[in-house]
């Protein structure tokens, strides 16, 4: 079988992997390159293309095509990328440029979607639900985004936004958001977000973990206010999605998604809000495949 190619475009570094087959899962090689992105878009693409070359001069096998994995989201009409956080990607034709350097068909999706892809397919949810029909893949750290999975395939949509649970909206009392809009789900539930509404009633800069720490201690009582500001919002946000996407395995990826406060009284909390009599049978899950995630979900995109 032909190996399978997945590359991870991030801000601060490209990782691509090469799979021996669907089946095997056997990595043959990976390799890091600085993704650079201060010398601009053009430069980006020669990184991509070196890492292309090298890789395959290492395994003796040029790849047939290439899936990516993308900060920001290729805009179905326009073609171009759009709300990414490397702002030289944004407005660009990205799939088309690097169509045109590798030679290959290449396949991109946003990162999140990539992680939720690999984690119904290989990690988390897979392991326990391997015939799920819908899977949510839930990244909540510096920002909050999600894709997700129908059937073992990505729900992208006519905006090319499935997922984009971050910038919809949750409460009032959210900070205010640089989408341009205000309540944001990121702006109360991310890393950064929570941290400075603790900082906020403290004066003492803390990072989360620390916070979450302190929370543990059980003698900081704006710590236990945060980690309440946590469960209530995460139960009323999630709800709001499940609602509408009801799906049978939620998995939780990036910092926040490590407080285990989260798999216990955060679905509690769930369960108050969802449309569904109090009942929750979704299973929350912490991923599997950890920073792996986004080069996998990338390579399952052209599998």
């Amino acid at each position: 079988m032909t190996p399978i190619w997945g590359i991870d475009l991030g801000g601060t570094k490209i990782e691509c992997a090469v799979i021996e087959d669907l089946q095997s899962r056997n990595v043959l090689r990976r390799m890091r390159l600085p993704t650079e992105q201060q010398h601009g878009y053009t430069h980006i693409l020669r990184q991509i293309y070196k890492l292309v070359e090298t890789m395959a001069s290492d395994i003796g096998v040029k790849p047939e095509k290439i899936g990516f994995a993308t900060p920001g989201t290729l805009d179905p009409k326009t073609q171009t990328l759009k709300n990414s956080n490397t702002v030289c990607l944004n407005g660009m034709p990205l799939k088309v440029d690097l169509e045109s350097i590798l030679g290959v068909p290449c396949f991109l999706a946003n990162d999140a979607n990539c992680f939720a892809l690999a984690e119904a397919k290989w990690g988390a949810a897979h392991d326990v639900a391997p015939n799920a029909e819908v899977v949510w893949g839930i990244i909540m750290g510096t920002g909050v985004g999600g894709g997700v999975v129908v059937n073992g395939k990505v729900l992208s949509g006519k905006h090319g936004i499935g997922g984009e649970w971050g910038h919809t909206f949750l409460d009032e009392s959210a900070y205010p958001c640089y989408c341009g809009n205000s309540g944001c789900v990121e702006q109360i539930l991310s890393g950064p977000s929570l941290a400075r509404f603790y900082n906020e009633r403290t004066g003492m800069n803390l990072t989360l973990p620390d916070i979450v720490e302190r929370f543990y201690e059980g003698n900081d009582e704006h710590a236990e206010a945060t980690m309440e500001r946590l469960v209530h919002f995460f139960g009323k946000g999630a709800a709001n999605i499940m609602d509408v996407i009801d799906p049978e395995v939620v998995v939780i990826g990036g910092g926040v998604g490590n407080i285990d406060l989260l798999y216990t009284e955060g679905v509690e909390s769930v369960k108050k809000f969802i449309f569904n009599s109090g009942k929750c049978e979704a299973i929350f899950l912490k991923p599997k495949l950890g920073d792996s995630a986004g080069v996998f979900g990338a390579a399952l995109l052209c599998a």
